[in-house]
């Protein structure tokens, strides 16, 4: 597990000096839990941090080290740690249950604000993640449609269960993951992400497809990017073959926008899925769409219509925490400037970025769409002014793979040493909550990092 050898690195040595408490839960994690961890996200080398408290922008440690947080909750929180609109919610309502184990106010309220800021939720179902949402978005376009088959984009992360957990990392070539039939992967197909050629032909050739499904600004939310032309073409060529197209906006919803992306480049898809700030950082996802699609799982037009319903249940759907949360969440996405102030926080972190790439003489490139940001650290050393770098101009697979790059996980370390913390994907999400100060620690930061990786050999 420790694979990164202090002995040889002054990086990994100082991280491990500075984290002294993580390293003993860690070891005591792995008596627990796989890996030691909950999440795979959470696998890093040497071993990760536990933290103890956060605030806003900031998160601070076992062993009392202070972070800029670009983690972001995974992309939930919007608003920082701790939004004290937030907080009050979740407080008040806990003192009124956790589970009544019945239809409750808040849901409804909450069902309204999704309505509200998304274009394309005529109707819709809580669930309790993302994931959820996604399975059950399928199973209902399946349904509706009477055919079987599902298009994915290669590179495309819609969550763990079976349908969407290959293709995205690894098994490219359609073939299913350890533990995920054959008879599901033969009824799921990869196309090229970007490509409208290509899907315009698997249409043409297959009139078994249900669905074509996408993170509409790319992969990870914009890492290996799309844009709005791409979309715009998918919805025309999936209007013409009859072919649902499914939005999954469970990171982009609430945050590229306050109506998501559909809302930003006005283009309505037939079902859209939600979590992370959906339900203000606690759990939580929806599925929404079109009200002929949902029926569904609508017991009456059901009845009526004579069709067998889906069945959906979820001990967790709508939980009155998550709903109080959410509603506080949406209330100041519909009211406020919350997206656009995290977007100008990302813009001027890859500004600054940026400069320290051309400053140190690193052919390296922070880009990004909104608050999202991922570092394109060039595994195949190509030209490259950090300046100028368009990220449209690099074919989707060669971004993804990017965060490859030997210098990336001591470039981590080197990052966290200087109190900044990034995910593994060498991305980072910036809130509503992170302040010009954060921001120039983080831009100074990266020209330390740069400096102590370089000083190893690794740049």
């Amino acid at each position: 597990m420790d694979n990164l050898d202090p002995t040889n690195s002054p990086t990994v040595a100082r991280f491990r000096e500075r984290t002294v408490r993580s390293r003993e839960l860690i070891e005591e994690a792995r008596g627990v839990f796989p890996s030691g961890i909950v999440h795979d996200s959470r696998h890093m080398a040497p071993y990760p941090i536990y933290v103890e408290r956060t605030l806003g922008g900031l998160k601070w440690d076992v062993d009392g080290n202070e972070y800029v947080d670009f983690y972001g909750g995974h992309g939930a929180l919007l608003l920082g740690h701790a939004h004290p609109a937030l907080t009050e919610a979740v407080n008040r309502q806990i003192e009124l249950g956790t589970h009544p184990a019945a239809c409750h106010q808040l849901e409804l309220e909450w069902g309204r604000r999704v309505q509200r800021l998304i274009p394309s939720a005529e109707r819709l179902r809580f669930t309790a993640s993302g994931t959820e949402a996604n399975l059950m978005a399928i199973r209902l376009a399946r349904a509706f449609t009477g055919r079987n088959k599902l298009v994915r984009l290669r590179g495309h992360f819609h969550g763990w269960q079976d349908h969407v957990a290959f293709g995205v990392k690894d098994h490219f070539d359609g073939t299913p993951g350890p533990g995920i039939v054959q008879g599901i992967a033969e009824n799921v197909i990869l196309a090229p992400a970007g490509d409208i050629e290509a899907i315009d032909a698997i249409f043409s050739e297959d009139n078994d497809i249900a669905a074509v499904i996408l993170e509409p600004t790319g992969a990870s939310s914009g890492q290996a990017p799309l844009d709005r032309g791409f979309a715009l073409a998918l919805r025309e060529l999936s209007v013409r073959f009859g072919v649902l197209l499914i939005f999954d906006e469970v990171v982009t919803g609430f945050r590229v926008s306050p109506s998501g992306a559909q809302g930003l480049w006005g283009i309505k898809p037939d079902m859209t899925t939600l979590a992370k700030i959906l339900a203000g950082g606690l759990p939580g996802g929806a599925v929404t769409g079109r009200r002929d699609i949902l029926q569904h799982i609508d017991f009456e037009a059901a009845q009526t219509k004579g069709f067998e319903k889906i069945g959906h249940h979820g001990t967790f759907n709508a939980n009155p925490l998550s709903a109080a949360a959410g509603i506080a969440m949406l209330d100041i996405v519909a009211e406020t400037d919350a997206c656009e102030r995290a977007a100008e926080q990302g813009q001027k972190l890859r500004d600054g970025w940026n400069r320290s790439f051309s400053e140190h003489g690193v052919p390296w490139a922070a880009y990004g769409f909104t608050s999202s940001t991922y570092l394109f650290t060039n595994p195949d050393g190509i030209d490259l002014d950090p300046l100028t770098f368009d990220a449209q101009a690099v074919p989707p697979l060669d971004m993804e793979r990017a965060a490859a790059h030997p210098a990336t996980a001591k470039l981590r370390l080197a990052l966290m040493n200087e109190g900044v913390d990034l995910s593994g994907k060498m991305g980072a999400i910036t809130s509503a909550a992170h302040t010009d100060r954060d921001i120039d620690a983080a831009v100074a930061a990266m020209g330390e990092a740069l400096e102590a990786v370089r000083a190893e050999g690794d740049l």
